[in-house]
């Protein structure tokens, strides 16, 4: 992470010293979009100094002539999910700006690229492994919770497993507010797969013993 976070630093010394001029020379490089969720294995880690580039640059005015660099963020994160991630690039805009960000993310939901998709549920993860952690979320999950609620059934298992993941994060802190949700797909006839991802999602305080997470993993059992 620190060597992406050096790489970054390095291109924005050499590209245009205009966010606009640069974002869009790097966005010229990336390749073809993914539009499969089989995973390039570290092939992506290429990008990651995209991703930082992003996130430390693409929200600074005054980098882009005095302009609002937001949307041209938004698009370069939707470009580079498609190739690596752009988990840890969309991180400090729910920070900073979590009412704009999320209202953006509310549109990728229902992208046909589950890349993107992913991004809406993996970007907004309170503790996410290696990226910022977003205290606000961590304090009140309430706002991501919509998020979860359209994804929860999503074509791709990719989607739905950072789906659970995500219900894990939040469970490490609001463990009744996971089990009370998981509770309710459960009563109003969960699908198949939409039970492993229950199960998935409580794994955690279940292998602790938490009863009420033993007593969800046992009624999401696939039948």
């Amino acid at each position: 992470m620190q060597r992406a976070q050096h790489i970054a630093l390095a291109l924005k010394e050499f590209l245009p010293q205009n966010y606009t001029d640069a974002i869009t020379i790097l966005c010229g490089s990336l390749t073809p979009e993914k539009t499969d969720s089989d995973s390039s294995g570290l092939a992506g880690f290429f990008y990651l100094p995209h991703s930082f580039f992003i996130s430390e640059f693409g929200q600074d005015t005054q980098y882009n002539g005095g302009h609002d660099p937001f949307d041209l963020s938004m698009d370069a994160m939707q470009a580079l999910t498609t190739r690596f991630t752009a988990e840890f690039a969309i991180r400090p805009y729910l920070i900073r700006q979590q009412r704009r960000t999320l209202t953006k993310i509310l549109e990728w939901v229902t992208h046909p690229n589950p890349h993107i998709r992913r991004l809406c549920t993996e970007g907004t993860r309170p503790k996410l492994p290696w990226g910022k952690r977003i205290p606000a979320f961590i304090a009140d999950p309430s706002p991501t919770l919509p998020i979860l609620e359209l994804l929860k059934d999503d074509e791709s298992l990719y989607v739905r497993r950072s789906v659970a993941n995500h219900l894990g994060d939040i469970a490490k802190d609001h463990p009744d507010t996971v089990f009370s949700l998981c509770e309710s797909w459960l009563n109003t006839g969960a699908s198949k797969e939409l039970k492993w991802l229950i199960r998935h999602a409580v794994r955690h305080p279940a292998q602790k013993g938490h009863p009420r997470a033993c007593e969800i993993r046992l009624a999401a059992k696939a039948r």
